[in-house]
């Protein structure tokens, strides 16, 4: 008899109601047009964009995500390196833009060898060579002649970057440069795609010449054959092996010895190495490199905003399906008859995610200002203006800090929130869990990150103190300084609850928060002597208290400025942004109430109103929570998820996937004959079992 024969289950109906009858009663009640909040992110071009490429993403095999549960690490690498060319060929074949290459790289949501490729690889190719090296370096970058990466941390060395060991020699006799390996520790390590498919490599290394050291510079460094893919000579290269998540990436390490590169290595749209006498010719402006970073931290707010979407949706969608008892006191009911109560009418539930939600849109506002922020920037640079970038620099450094730490809490509270299934592969939750948990390192640790944000906190506050006059025009950090350093004993005036809905009246209490705490931190560290070191968890405070200032002041003049929301027809959509931005900001409050009453800025009895009106919010946006995650217009080909579809599939979907786990492929199990047989028949006699005795 066969052992392959595959476990099935029976067809039968789930209980009623269904999820499909579930979320059609949800999306009944919602107080808002689903598609007009929908097209004020992303344009009815843009939505259209994505179901276009959805369709076509979902007609590819190479795009198809149905064995990724099942499948370990080699295979997966295999995978995603066919994902890869088969995206390169659908360029061509659907002359996709950059932009159309990003989206379906963010739909597909699984990294790849090629990953830091286009990330990392190419924008510094982008911005930091000649125009001889980028017809030698980026025109073949762009075409995949070759494969790049960019390798910065070692062993030894990550956020410290002054402190990297690698070296870079300048060898005026035959005009090259020896990179050098010279301790264990001075091997390259976490680097993406190095592992087995770059051939190429950005190369931080300390650049020597003249006999001076004159720190980390990139260079352009071929490693491996262009013909077979081996190691070049004088290189050791190999993958750091198994990680926590993101095993679809082959993090690599690297060692050079005394491997020399041509001169046109070094990247020298900056600054530069002469030729024979190896003179160092330094940047014009040692901030030039900021922009490129804001670039990229910006991205990183986005993508926050991306991570919190895709959670919540999931977890919104399966708490108004997912039912457990019924509530005597108000018992739920469909089509007149009592059912058991979705857990999202449980107000326990809606206080784990509807903020979340409510952060996500905040997350979003914040994001596009970010990206506002930069091109303003950019183009003020241009005209040697960078009054801008100081601010701009340390709030993109602490907004990555802060909303990366946010979007991985809440990518845990969200599969918390679904219970026992949350735990599931299926829920789609788990593994994008243990893939998103590098953004709180890569591009700078979260806390260290603070502490430039701090510095330049700090430095504003001395300077508005010393009497320096600060433009305040898209600087809202010297405005509310300024509006503290006038009245330093101000007080909350809000007299009942409904006053916390208060736009204005919110602003000016995080303002508030956020200049008594740098005040606080200046104060013990030039009156009283305190070291840095010993201000370290205060001074990480006070950038949170800025970024969260920064969100909610980005989220509120977003809906006020956005001349859109002005028309009657999206009145409803403004309305419920209005009450999104104030469950946001109230909730941060009341999670951070212990520095808003430190400060003096609020009472005992406000706090008190402050609770009860996040519960009254709370009660407000539960009709359109369905409606709030839909808006987000996440495609069940992104979430990949049982219990996020859009349909209400739950539980048809989850026993689907689990007939699709290799284990219930046979009837027996491979190592029963070997391992579980004999234990069985140990107590065999005479060729009969003996009977067990119940």
């Amino acid at each position: 008899m066969s052992n392959n024969i595959p476990t099935q289950f029976p067809n039968l109906p789930t209980k009623s109601p269904s999820g499909a009858q579930l979320l059609a009663a949800e999306r009944a009640q919602a107080s808002f047009n689903v598609n007009d909040l929908s097209e004020l992110m992303y344009t009815k071009e843009g939505l259209d964009n994505i179901g276009k490429i959805v369709d076509i993403l979902e007609s590819e095999p190479a795009f198809d995500k149905s064995e990724r549960y099942y499948q370990g690490r080699p295979a997966r690498i295999t995978s995603t390196l066919w994902k890869e060319k088969r995206m390169i060929e659908l360029i061509k074949e659907h002359n996709w833009s950059s932009s159309d290459t990003q989206l379906v790289n963010a739909l597909y949501d699984q990294s790849t060898p090629f990953t830091l490729h286009t990330s990392m690889f190419l924008p510094t190719l982008k911005s930091q060579t000649t125009d001889e090296q980028k017809k030698l370096f980026l025109e073949p970058a762009l075409k995949y002649e070759i494969i790049g990466c960019y390798a910065q941390t070692e062993l030894g060395h990550g956020s410290n970057v002054q402190g990297l060991e690698t070296t870079a020699t300048y060898i005026p006799a035959t005009n090259e440069f020896e990179i050098h390996s010279p301790t264990l520790t001075s091997s390259k390590w976490w680097i993406g795609g190095l592992g087995k498919a770059a051939n190429h490599a950005i190369v931080m290394a300390r650049l020597i010449t003249d006999g001076k050291d004159y720190g980390p510079h990139p260079f352009c460094v071929q490693i491996r054959s262009l013909e077979d893919h081996r190691p070049m000579k004088g290189i050791t290269v190999g993958d750091v092996g198994p990680k926590f998540g993101l095993n679809t990436i082959d993090n690599g390490f690297i060692m050079f010895d005394h491997y020399r590169v041509p001169h046109i290595s070094f990247l020298a749209k900056y600054s530069k190495v002469k030729e024979g006498t190896g003179e160092y010719i330094k940047p014009p402006n040692a901030k030039l490199s900021y922009g490129t970073m804001v670039f990229v931290r910006a991205n990183i707010v986005m993508g926050s905003r991306f991570a919190l979407a895709k959670a919540s949706t999931i977890a919104v969608r399966y708490s108004a399906i997912r039912q457990q008892f019924v509530d005597a006191a108000n018992p739920r009911k469909l089509d007149n008859k009592v059912i058991e109560t979705p857990v999202i009418d449980y107000t326990m539930q809606q206080y784990r995610l509807l903020p979340i939600v409510a952060t996500a849109y905040a997350f979003f506002f914040t994001g596009r200002e970010m990206f506002r922020l930069y091109n303003m920037n950019e183009a003020a640079m241009a005209k040697g203006n960078f009054s801008l970038l100081a601010d701009l620099h340390a709030t993109s450094s602490g907004l990555k800090s802060l909303t990366t730490n946010m979007a991985m809490a809440s990518i845990e509270e969200c599969r918390r929130a679904c219970g026992g299934h949350g735990y599931s592969n299926f829920s789609g939750l788990g593994q994008f869990y243990q893939d998103y948990l590098p953004n709180v390192t890569w591009e700078g640790d979260n806390y260290i990150l603070t502490q430039q944000t701090s510095r330049y906190l700090l430095k504003t506050f001395r300077n508005l103190v010393a009497g320096k006059k600060m433009s305040s025009e898209h600087n809202p950090t010297v405005d509310y300084l300024t509006q503290f350093l006038q009245n330093p004993k101000a007080k909350c005036s809000m007299q009942q609850p409904s006053d916390f809905l208060n736009f204005e009246l919110i602003l000016a209490a995080f303002g508030f928060r956020a200049a008594y705490g740098i005040a606080q931190v200046a104060e013990q560290i030039d009156r009283h002597g305190r070291s840095w070191n010993s201000m370290l968890v205060e001074i990480s405070r006070i950038s949170k208290a800025h970024c969260q200032f920064v969100i909610v002041r980005n989220f509120i003049l977003s809906i006020q400025e956005d001349a859109s929301l002005s028309k009657p027809e999206l009145a409803p959509v403004a309305k419920v942004l209005k009450t999104m931005a104030a469950l946001f900001a109230l909730y941060t409050i009341e999670q951070e109430l212990a520095e808003f009453l430190l400060s003096g800025y609020l009472s005992s009895e406000q706090s008190n109103m402050l609770k009860a009106q996040v519960i009254s919010l709370l009660e407000v946006v539960r009709p359109d929570a369905v409606a709030l995650v839909d808006a987000f217009a996440m495609p069940d080909y992104f979430l990949h998820s049982a219990l996020g579809r859009y349909d209400g599939a739950v539980y048809e979907t989850m026993t689907k996937m689990a007939e699709k786990e290799p284990l219930n492929h046979t009837l027996v199990v491979d190592g029963y004959d070997e391992f579980i047989k004999p234990l069985i028949h140990a107590g065999q006699k005479d060729g009969v079992l003996r009977a067990s005795k119940l």
